[in-house]
């Protein structure tokens, strides 16, 4: 369970191009909402998919399911401008009130130079995922000043805890005032530097931030409360990218850091350390 799993819910603030008086507030979540699935990275297994339905009926939300969820094209749900064209759909359609991603993977960046900035800027609203999807996420914030949120996708229902992971994302996607995150049972926190901290929230996934260094959407994260989640990585090169991050200035002037459970990571026989 990476660090989205413990719902880092966040609402991805923007801080590099966009003066914080300028950011796209989505409407809040509403009882019986129509929300619209979309798998703009890897295709989506359908047992998955099934589990997730029943999770929103049973709390009385409609979903949509978009082109991309059905589509597979090797690893990907669809090309990528099936998947750009889904995403683009689901932010002009007046009827859905939210976009969820199924899942993430990997081909988020093929789609980004895909995406309509201005339509998704015109039609602003509640756009959620993690993994591959902190692609989306950040470059959306980034270009167009929509706030969108670091939480739980399609594949996270079938990793257990549900309710405790539906409640906390609906929490904050109902624009709760105040929202305390407890660490679910069995997974305590551990606090390494304690104190208080207050600023925008920027993170997502370890290798796609590292990814964006040196172009344009390279976050700016001074001042503000940086979190990081990763699956699946060698320890050496979780490692040399937390070395990389620190170097380009990521850990400079931030008010707090916040790491994610990290999920599924791999030693040589020769221990790394």
């Amino acid at each position: 369970m990476a660090i989205s799993a413990l719902h880092q819910n966040i609402a991805m603030f923007k801080t590099r191009l966009l003066k914080q008086s300028s950011m796209i507030k989505p409407t809040a979540l509403k009882p019986n909402a129509t929300i619209g699935i979309v798998s703009p990275s890897s295709w989506m297994n359908e047992s998955d998919l099934k589990l997730a339905i029943t999770v929103f009926e049973e709390k009385g939300y409609h979903l949509v399911l978009g082109e991309s969820v059905f589509l597979k094209d090797h690893t990907f749900a669809g090309t990528p401008e099936q998947r750009a064209n889904d995403i683009n759909g689901m932010f002009a359609n007046p009827n859905i009130d939210a976009i969820i991603c199924a899942r993430g993977g990997y081909g988020a960046n093929r789609v980004l130079p895909l995406l309509d900035y201005n339509l998704i800027q015109a039609n602003p609203k509640i756009f959620m995922g993690y993994s591959d999807i902190t692609a989306f996420l950040t470059s959306i914030t980034q270009k167009t000043g929509l706030i969108t949120f670091h939480g739980p996708m399609i594949t996270t229902f079938k990793k257990g805890m549900v309710n405790y992971n539906f409640d906390l994302m609906e929490n904050i996607l109902v624009g709760s005032e105040s929202v305390t995150i407890q660490s679910p049972s069995g997974l305590p926190a551990c606090i390494l530097k304690p104190g208080k901290a207050k600023g925008p929230l920027w993170g997502g996934n370890m290798c796609l931030l590292v990814n964006r260094l040196g172009t344009p959407d390279q976050l700016n994260t001074a001042g503000a409360i940086l979190f990081i989640e990763d699956i699946d990585e060698y320890l050496y090169s979780f490692d040399r990218m937390l070395v990389h991050m620190k170097k380009a200035g990521m850990f400079e002037n931030i008010k707090g850091l916040i790491i994610g459970e990290l999920v599924e990571m791999k030693d040589y026989d020769d221990p790394f350390g």
